[in-house]
């Protein structure tokens, strides 16, 4: 596996000053544990580093994949998948917003006919478009999305390790799960039919540890 340059600077320090807990990880970064968790979660499930509670990170001499990395190995997305919220791509930036808030989620999966993925939307994005001059009532979220083909998805049989290396390297809060085909015109697309969040990692962690006790 592949880190990045603050994963591999992690891995510094924790070799530096372990055991060490997040927040002061976090404070050596100028950075936030919040933004910080994805990289020591891939970092503890690839069996770099070590983690333990109240007491913090330590770095694993031997680099053997830990059981959590093992199971995660194991589960595929189809199986820990969410339920998606969607929006269609002509809805207007105000549907959008009351939607997005409405249900609770950091990202919105932004469709075509027949559930075809067209793009994704954040809130970062409807901020944005509340701070500049859109008419918010007219204008299509298709003017604001992130579009086709710049979209990370996944399958539901990709490893559900592969799903969190995804939602850490790009600081991702979804991704669209979808199934792929080729249609008449012999153009690739992708149904949309689930999604794959940051809840949905916490869960099977959750799951997972319960079974461990």
């Amino acid at each position: 596996m592949e880190l990045s340059g603050r994963q591999k600077r992690i891995v510094e320090i924790v070799k530096q000053s372990s055991p060490i807990t997040g927040e002061k990880i976090a404070a050596i970064l100028d950075s936030t544990r919040a933004t910080l968790r994805p990289d020591l979660s891939i970092l503890t499930m690839t069996g770099i580093l070590d983690a333990r509670p109240r007491v913090g990170y330590s770095f694993r001499e031997k680099q053997e994949p830990s059981p959590l990395a093992a199971q995660m190995r194991e589960l595929r997305v189809g199986g820990c998948k969410s339920v998606p919220v969607v929006i269609c791509d002509t809805s207007s930036i105000h549907d959008a917003i009351v939607v997005i808030f409405t249900q609770n989620v950091g990202s919105l999966i932004v469709v075509g006919e027949d559930r075809i993925l067209r793009g994704m939307l954040s809130r970062k994005d409807l901020l944005k478009a509340t701070l500049g001059k859109y008419d918010l009532q007219q204008v299509p979220v298709g003017v604001i999305m992130t579009r086709m083909p710049n979209i990370i998805m996944t399958t539901p049989d990709e490893p559900v390790l592969e799903a969190v290396k995804k939602l850490a390297q790009y600081q991702l809060n979804t991704l669209p799960v979808v199934e792929g085909f080729v249609d008449e015109k012999g153009e690739e697309c992708y149904e949309v039919i689930g999604r794959f969040s940051k809840t949905n990692v916490i869960k099977i962690f959750v799951e997972i540890a319960d079974l461990q006790l």
